[in-house]
């Protein structure tokens, strides 16, 4: 009998946590599925740890072809092999919760949407992640509205590709992964392929039924974000300079503030310190939307400069053709594939 749900798990390196996502992947219940991990050239215990879970079948995805993106490669391989009427996919890095495919696939059907895709809950450790990710993620939600996203109205389509679950069916009629097989940002692409078809889309945050580690350092998380944000955002130069501004004003009006009071000129510091008070409660009210913890919100103002500086570093990646991403070189094809998605982009978020 074919399984409700394929969930299909690309796995590169992924010692470190794949153990976890498989057991909280198996462990569901109230639904039909299977589980199919992609080795994706491993060079450390990643099959060894996904062979011995019971109930996943492990499969290599191959030789990565020219001019294709290695995630893509793999979730081909997976598709491949996959018996189910629904493609999960999600990455090594996530937990799910118990019963939250169940639930997934019955809002997926309740919303009438092709691909549903839920925004995890992002574990942050350490200050880099506490302050930057925030920022990241709010800039993410105002640009990809959800609301925008799963209206079959709107041009704006996005999806995260930590939980993407499409209908066979849909997934067939775009040409699924082998259609954007040399696009980095793969689950944007394919959610924007969905959206084209006329088949709809459903996207929200999800922490009621994933969560994520995305990155476990520092390099990690540069080299992450170096990939994807000259891709997310149309204009990342510009967008730069704003989040440093903003830096700049919150933190000189605090400064200036404590410099009149020190001067006993309590007036003129007062109406600073208000300023300041205002320009970090507007961008509280941003980062909220996140949804973060305060603590991480509190810290993300100093973020912002780390912001600024990652959206630098990928446009030059990206336009130089210097892109790396776990242990392989993307090179001078994406820097005209990131201009066409900033056109792409600016066309549909205006």
């Amino acid at each position: 009998m074919r399984p409700a749900v394929s969930v299909i798990v690309p796995a590169r390196n992924e010692e470190a946590c794949l153990g976890t996502c498989l057991e909280s992947v198996v462990s569901q219940a109230g639904v039909s599925f299977e589980v199919v991990v992609v080795d994706d050239g491993s060079t450390d215990r990643t099959r060894e740890i996904a062979e011995s879970i019971a109930g996943v079948k492990v499969v290599d995805a191959g030789p990565l072809p020219a001019g294709w993106g290695g995630k893509n490669n793999a979730l081909v391989a997976g598709v491949r092999q996959a018996k189910g009427e629904w493609f999960l996919f999600t990455d090594a890095d996530t937990v799910h919760q118990p019963g939250s495919l169940a639930r997934a696939l019955a809002e997926a059907r309740s919303q009438r949407a092709a691909l549903l895709s839920y925004s995890p809950e992002q574990e942050v450790h350490g200050f880099w992640e506490r302050a930057v990710k925030p920022v990241i993620f709010a800039e993410l939600t105002g640009r990809y509205r959800p609301a925008e996203v799963s209206d079959p109205a709107s041009p704006v389509a996005a999806a995260n590709g930590q939980y993407i679950l499409i209908s066979r069916e849909a997934y067939e009629a775009v040409g699924g992964h082998a259609s954007i097989a040399g696009d980095l940002l793969e689950d944007v692409a394919l959610a924007r392929a969905v959206k084209r078809s006329g088949r709809k889309i459903f996207f929200r945050f999800g922490g009621d039924a994933v969560r994520t580690r995305m990155y476990r350092s520092f390099a990690q998380l540069r080299e992450g974000w170096t990939k994807n944000l000259a891709l997310l955002f149309p204009s990342p130069l510009r967008l730069g300079l704003l989040r440093l501004l903003e830096f700049g004003l919150i933190v000189g009006s605090a400064v200036v503030a404590a410099r009149l009071g020190a001067k006993d000129r309590v007036g003129a510091a007062i109406a600073m310190g208000l300023l300041c008070a205002v320009l970090y409660g507007l961008f509280l009210k941003r980062i909220r939307q996140a949804h973060f913890s305060w603590f991480s919100d509190v810290l993300a103002v100093a973020g912002l400069p780390m912001f600024s500086y990652l959206l630098l570093r990928s446009k030059v990646a990206h336009r130089e053709g210097k892109v790396s991403w776990k242990g392989r070189e993307y090179g001078a094809d994406e820097a005209a594939r990131v201009e066409s998605h900033a056109e792409v982009v600016d066309h549909v978020v205006g």
